[in-house]
């Protein structure tokens, strides 16, 4: 055993530095630090951030291709402008997808590695729930859904959500800081979701999903609060804590390769 210790690297910091640079990017925009039609530049950017110009650029046209930056011939770049239509429209794309995604997997069934792997993240989240460990939380839910997506192995709907998945971003964090208990409620409903996933029941795993997403995107303000969604979510947490037959783990330790 060598006579030293070293801190280990965050999830953060293994990231590739567009990875980074294109997150920095998404959550200035989506927490108002780089406004609807403010101009941007990849030097501009760069020297902000502190890094060279390459790894701006291909984030810049990740978030182009995700409708957050517009490019105009010799006008420039910009932020896009989110009006009202246009956050509902993609709110709602963004919900049917994730139900779509839930569904799948809970007709298909999955291996115990890949329950396992989701119970894993739970896990995770409910430590940061635990630690009030916001920041972290946000991006730990991110990763949640991302596992999610990818368990279903479906191609064309794995880069249909990637292409919305900054939009949805406008409520996650937003929630998480302005709502009193959402982090644990957050935490309950994603252990729903998984356990009607496990269950093999398909339109369980929608509604619950539906339900979770939604509420998620009336609290962020993306969409109104309709009648038939008020109906829908007005006795969410009493099903949700009914649905529940597994409880993510406590630990007082962080889990182990996660910083």
């Amino acid at each position: 055993m060598p006579a030293f210790s070293l801190q280990g690297l965050t999830a953060e910091e293994v990231l590739p530095l567009s990875e980074r640079a294109y997150r920095r990017l998404r959550d200035a925009i989506t927490q108002g630090a780089l406004p609807p039609r403010t101009a941007v530049s990849e030097r501009a950017l760069a020297q902000q951030l502190g890094i060279s110009a390459q790894p701006v650029r291909e984030a810049m046209h990740r978030l182009e291709s995700e409708g957050m930056i517009v490019t105009a011939p010799r006008k420039g770049s910009f932020i896009a402008d989110f009006t009202a239509q246009r956050l509902e429209e993609m709110g709602l794309i963004c919900i049917s997808l994730e139900c779509a995604a839930a569904a799948m997997l809970a007709r298909r069934g999955c291996d115990d590695q890949q329950i396992a792997q989701l119970r894993e993240q739970l896990r995770v989240m409910e430590y940061c729930t635990r630690n009030a460990d916001l920041l972290r939380l946000a991006e730990e839910n991110r990763r949640f859904h991302a596992i999610l997506h990818q368990v279903t192995g479906n191609v064309l709907l794995i880069r249909t959500i990637e292409a919305t998945r900054a939009y949805a971003q406008f409520n996650r964090d937003r929630n998480l800081r302005s709502w009193p208990g959402e982090p644990q409620r957050a935490l309950r409903e994603h252990a729903a979701i998984l356990w009607a996933i496990r269950a093999r029941q398909p339109e369980l795993a929608e509604e619950r999903m539906r339900d979770h997403v939604e509420r998620g995107m009336v609290q962020g303000g993306l969409i109104p609060l309709t009648p038939a969604a008020a109906r829908r979510l007005r006795h969410v947490p009493d099903p949700v804590r009914r649905a529940m037959t597994w409880t993510p783990a406590r630990t007082d330790r962080a889990p182990e390769g996660r910083g």
